[in-house]
């Protein structure tokens, strides 16, 4: 349990590592023999030494009585054994290739029954026999590889069982009064020989003397550590807090938080300073010497809590607060974390020190369950404290972040871990409770340092950027933190009992990659692919940026050409540096052209169209029959062309309105290109004059007004022509080509103004749609007891006049409906019909 606390406290002093050496290599074994000939060149590994090896391991783990720290130490040798072996299977890799190039020049072996040239066939045979030699030394040591696997998963699977005995096993209940003696015999006996120690080494005159001559030294270490102890931390608080007062806007947080580590690293000397002195004194024993060297890790605890504490509960209320709390549960959140590493320092402190002869797990679980308690309480009210930042911090519609649910789930976790350690510990189970409640401690001091460095990366982010709110919402802070969730995810499992040796296991295998077909895609391989594409994506840009801005320029391409050169440069420059990428990563592309076979056929069908568009942008871009630029009329659809891509075009409407047009419409549908290899085009008005106007004249007005408006080319010279006899008016049309089509409709528009103002000068109507109503049966408009005079003026009406007001429509009426309509009379029996003449 010793070694464990050791290793847990180790783990929060080393948060940011990352990765672990392998065990270091053995000095190479004497006149190695190999079981089979290697290349020339080649040592092949001593396998009979590794035999003994072996079976040395397969005996140990069979023996009970084998440590663990026993087991550990052959695990090592064993793993370089297999590092060994792993080496050795690559052996004359490239003889065996080159020779199996050989056989296959021979050609086919012949079938039954045909006979094959005695010289091919000696020279096969000879071949043969030299390849399976070569073979033999990577078989040979793919053999042992596979041994020494097979014992490290059964030492791992050894330890583990051990440890989980470790955890269940059942000692004394500490609420047991008869076992209270044991625990207070082996505090008190801890304290005697450390006093005994203390007297033995003072009896001493040698000791006497060094701590005589040692005393201006000791005194000094004192003063100092006294003065740091005592003033070092309110000194840094208050240089912390003039430093956020003070600084500028942009860096204050940055450089507030790490001034703030003062308040850990000064106080942390004096720590040191008062180890020193003690040392110096010459009357540290056994005892006082394991106190002594564990005065910095106590003092660490100590410090780091109550710093930490400050960052994640700071005594202001700062949008920047990794919790959103009152302020009453921030100063109870203090509390709680500087208790945490008080109690985490006694339990070290008395792990260290206090070793019982007898009735050892009594005392243990006598002394362990206060700070099994205790501990088990701070962290149950911190889970709560986290319960309530997540009820608090909601955003709209109730909605409840990731990280938010992380907070909860954490806090969940601690509160449960603080109900059941206590009850564990006080049924007996010290080793599981102890387990349980200091691993999650330690979780919970690594959890605020994250939420610290991911407030601290993305403060730097933001001073480098100098963008203090842009920064802040930025993806680089986003990934970085991620990978710094990444990276503590190893630190967490060492924090919760896994062996060191095991997560380096992981990064091997996570190293060794895995296998796609026939080809080992290894992490390696993943970078080299990605460093290798991205020089290569960053040559095809500076390309694609040095022509379009100073080689493509001076040519006499179009623009649109340009951007077409431009982008044929890009895909082709992606496709190379994705090639040379697979190269240089190793990865063999012909071990997954079955598998790409397999899925091409379901990506046909279900991205038919997809490529479809891709193959018409690439269309595009060499033909060119539409580019950037252009106005077009597809599908409708009216605009200029904004860009276009590999698989669709982007329009730009008049409205200033974007529509997203596939390019696959543009190769097989019908496309209007007004402005394709020029920017003339024609301009069609007609003109509709009244009947009885001079047409000479009308011509006349219509060519003046033209060839006034500057944009109308006046070679050819535009054309008034006399279309024809309209139903309403005489019909004139003027045709001219203008310099660029793109004003046609404002050209049009002053063109317009332009015929209204001269018609209405030289008197020329200019004629709209009127109707005249003329009925065959006036008499039906009378009503019945009218007379005969007004059934007169109404055949009269009938013969000659026109009946009702000029309009530009009149429906067609029956005298039958007219009558109907006169004060509800009942309609004639002669029905009348409708007449329509155009005047």
């Amino acid at each position: 349990m010793t070694r464990h606390l050791l290793r847990l406290g180790a783990s929060a002093l080393l948060i940011a590592c990352l990765g672990w050496g392998a065990p270091q290599q053995a000095q190479a074994q004497s006149a190695p023999v190999s079981v089979a000939e290697p290349a020339p060149g080649v040592q092949a590994p001593d396998y009979n030494a590794w035999h003994q090896v072996a079976e040395r391991a397969e005996d140990a783990i069979a023996d009970n009585r084998v440590t663990n720290l026993g087991l550990e130490q052959i695990r090592a040798q064993i793993v370089e054994w297999r590092g060994r072996f792993l080496e050795a299977q690559s052996a004359n890799q490239s003889r065996i290739e080159t020779v199996r190039g050989q056989i296959a020049a021979l050609g086919a072996v012949p079938e039954e029954g045909v006979e094959e040239a005695p010289e091919i066939a000696a020279r096969r045979a000879e071949l043969n026999q030299q390849l399976v030699r070569l073979q033999a030394p990577g078989l040979a040591a793919d053999e042992a590889f596979r041994r020494a696997e097979g014992i490290i998963r059964e030492i791992d699977r050894t330890l583990r069982d051990r440890q989980a005995d470790e955890l269940m096993q059942l000692w004394p209940s500490p609420l047991n009064p008869a076992n209270w003696s044991a625990g207070y015999a082996a505090l008190s006996a801890s304290a005697t020989n450390l006093r005994q120690e203390v007297i033995s080494a003072w009896d001493t005159p040698q000791r006497r003397e060094e701590f005589n001559g040692n005393l201006p030294l000791i005194l000094g270490y004192l003063a100092f550590a006294l003065v740091v102890l005592v003033r070092g931390r309110a000194w840094m608080e208050l240089l912390t807090l003039r430093l956020q007062t003070r600084a500028s806007a942009r860096g204050r947080e940055v450089y507030a938080l790490l001034v703030s580590l003062g308040q850990v690293i000064l106080p942390l000397a004096g720590v040191y300073a008062l180890a020193s002195a003690i040392r110096a004194t010459g009357l540290v024993g056994l005892v006082g010497e394991v106190l002594v060297n564990a005065l910095p890790l106590v003092g660490f605890s100590m410090l780091a809590a109550r710093w930490l504490g400050l960052q994640v509960f700071p005594r202001t209320d700062s949008d920047r607060a990794p919790f959103v709390l009152p302020a009453e549960r921030r100063a109870e959140g203090r509390l709680w974390t500087n208790a945490l590493g008080v109690i985490f320092a006694i339990e070290l402190v008395r792990r260290l020190v206090v070793n019982p002869d007898q009735d050892a797990y009594a005392a243990h679980a006598v002394l362990s369950f206060p700070m099994i308690a205790l501990a088990g309480l701070m962290v149950f009210r911190i889970g709560q404290l986290l319960r309530l930042h997540t009820h608090n911090d909601r955003g709209e519609e109730d909605q409840i972040s990731v990280r938010n649910r992380i907070m909860g789930l954490i806090g969940q976790v601690s509160i449960a871990a603080g109900l059941i350690a206590p009850i564990l510990a006080a049924v007996g189970y010290v080793a599981a409770a102890s387990a349980l409640v200091f691993p999650m401690v330690l979780s919970l001091g690594l959890v605020g340092v994250l939420l610290v460095l991911l407030q601290l990366e993305t403060d730097v982010y933001a001073l480098i950027t100098k963008d203090k709110d842009g920064g802040r919402e930025a993806l680089v802070p986003v990934l970085v933190g991620f990978a710094l969730t990444l990276a503590a995810l190893p630190v967490f499992a060492l924090i919760w009992g896994a062996r060191r040796s095991e997560l380096v296991e992981l990064w091997v295998r996570f190293r060794e990659g895995f296998a796609v077909g026939g080809t080992r895609i290894s992490p390696t391989d993943f970078l080299t692919f990605v460093l290798v594409f991205a020089i290569g994506f960053t040559i095809t840009r500076l390309l694609q940026g040095g022509l379009a801005g100073s080689v493509l320029p001076k040519t006499r391409l179009d623009p649109g050409g340009q951007k077409a050169v431009v982008s044929g440069l890009g895909y082709v420059g992606f496709f190379l540096a994705g090639l040379f990428a697979f190269t240089a990563a190793g990865i063999d592309l012909s071990s997954l052209a079955i598998v790409a076979g397999a899925l091409s056929v379901g990506v046909g069908f279900g991205l038919q169209n997809i490529v479809s568009n891709f193959v018409s942008g690439i269309i595009l871009l060499i033909e060119r029959p539409v580019s950037e630029g252009d106005w077009i009329e597809v599908g409708g659809v009216m605009g200029t062309v904004k860009a276009i891509s590999v698989r669709s075009t982007v329009i730009e409407t008049f409205d200033r309105t974007d529509v997203i047009v596939p390019n696959a419409d543009l190769i097989s549908g019908m496309v209007t290109n007004w402005t394709r290899g020029n920017l003339s085009g024609r301009l069609i008005l007609p003109v509709g004059v009244a009947y009885g106007s001079d047409t000479r004249k009308v011509e006349r007005i219509l060519r003046e007004i033209t060839e006034e408006q500057p944009l109308v080319i006046l070679n050819p010279p535009p054309s008034v022509l006399f279309v024809g006899f309209g139903a309403d008016s005489l019909d004139f049309e003027i045709r001219a080509i203008l310099r660029d089509v793109k004003f046609k409709l404002s050209t049009q528009s002053d063109m317009l103004h332009e015929i209204a103002r001269r018609f209405t000068e030289e008197g020329i109507e200019i004629p709209f749609a009127q109707r005249d109503i003329w009925l065959r049966n006036p008499e039906a408009l009378a009503p019945r007891s009218a007379g005969p005079g007004l059934a007169a003026a109404g055949l009269a009406g009938a013969a000659g006049g026109m009946i009702g007001p000029r309009a530009n429509t009149a429906p067609h009426m029956t005298g039958e409906d007219m009558d109907a309509a006169d004060a509800g009379a009942e309609p004639d029996a002669a029905e009348g019909t409708g007449q329509e003449d155009r005047e």
